[in-house]
């Protein structure tokens, strides 16, 4: 039987900059059935600075063009001083509480708070020495792909073990916002598993909640998605987060995928033993005498299992019958000269 996929939500921007949405967020989430509740810990000076030139400027297609890096970023920070009381909130409600640093001082602070696990967010899968830093503290450590080659994933591997932290997650992830499903390329997780040895999953930023089911059947171990109490609330990761009613439908598709997923089975059960008496095996199909021929006119593989196993037909064809059988008679061996 597979292990229980780690169902993460994402609150990431979708707290309005209010912390009583974000601690309702964090109830909402549990009521969904996650698994777990992850912030992003940065500020928008840790992740870039305030610099108002086209260099810095949104300007690729997205739905934040116009806004200035470090503009957006004063918008969807999650205050530092929140993280010790969303912490508490998330343990009280029994979620697994993490978050993405993106620099060396929101390292510390999590490890202040005892972060189980570390993050690295897809456009930071290039910072090197963050990947390094938050590596050395020997938790697990799982690493969006959206933007990276294959050099630069087996780059961050390889930094996780020089750390000497061997329990990496790298996570499928399309870096568009919302992205479309016919860019999920989801085959690449289980590509992920075989060609870097690690552990997969998916980083899942479509609309809706088919791609974490399918990717849980290609052997995903974590789902990622982003979560908001409600879509009232506005804000720059809304128009791709899915609220509390999507978010369970989520979490229900991909339960209901592992029961059917279940386990490699080819034991012989009771009900399997039952329904086989419904399978083939060769009858007599017209009324024969002693010394007939057996032919393919007078014994045939038909339903039910009564008789004996349809690979001896070809065997038998050509010999005699050593009794009268009527119609319906389930083939034997003592019917045969």
């Amino acid at each position: 039987m597979r292990n229980k996929t780690f169902i993460i939500a994402e609150l990431s921007a979708n707290h309005g900059g209010d912390i009583n949405i974000a601690i309702e967020t964090i109830r909402a989430a549990k009521r969904t059935g996650a698994d777990a509740i992850k912030f992003q810990t940065y500020t928008a000076d840790t992740i870039t600075i305030d610099v108002k030139s086209d260099l810095f400027l949104m300007n690729h297609g997205t739905h934040w063009d116009g806004l200035y890096l470090h503009d957006l970023y004063k918008q969807a920070f999650t205050p530092w001083e929140w993280h010790a009381e969303l912490f508490k909130v998330a343990k009280e409600e029994g979620l697994v509480c993490f978050s993405s640093p993106f620099d060396k001082t929101a390292v510390d602070l999590l490890e202040e708070l005892n972060a189980p696990i570390y993050k690295i967010a897809s456009f930071e899968i290039t910072d090197i020495p963050l990947i390094e830093y938050a590596a050395s503290k020997g938790k697990p450590m799982i690493i969006s792909t959206g933007i990276a080659e294959i050099e630069d994933i087996e780059l961050a591997i390889e930094t996780c073990k020089k750390a000497g932290n061997n329990d990496i997650t790298i996570l499928k992830c399309t870096s568009a916002y919302p992205a479309k499903l016919e860019d999920a390329n989801l085959i690449t997780i289980p590509d992920i598993m075989r060609r870097f040895g690690v552990k997969s999953g998916l980083s899942d930023h479509t609309l809706g909640t088919e791609a974490p089911a399918i990717a849980v059947a290609m052997g995903a171990q974590v789902i990622e998605k982003h979560f908001m109490l409600d879509k009232s609330v506005g804000g720059p990761d809304a128009h791709f987060s899915l609220d509390e009613k999507e978010f369970k439908e989520m979490v229900d598709a991909v339960r209901l995928t592992e029961k059917m997923m279940g386990k490699v089975d080819y034991e012989m059960t009771e009900k399997k033993k039952s329904s086989r008496h419904f399978s083939r095996s060769l009858f007599v199909v017209e009324d024969v005498k002693e010394g007939d021929v057996l032919s393919d006119k007078n014994v045939r593989s038909i339903r039910p299992a009564s008789g004996m196993h349809p690979k001896e037909l070809n065997n038998l064809i050509g010999k005699m019958f050593s009794k009268d059988a009527d119609k319906g008679t389930p083939l034997s061996w003592d019917m045969i000269q």
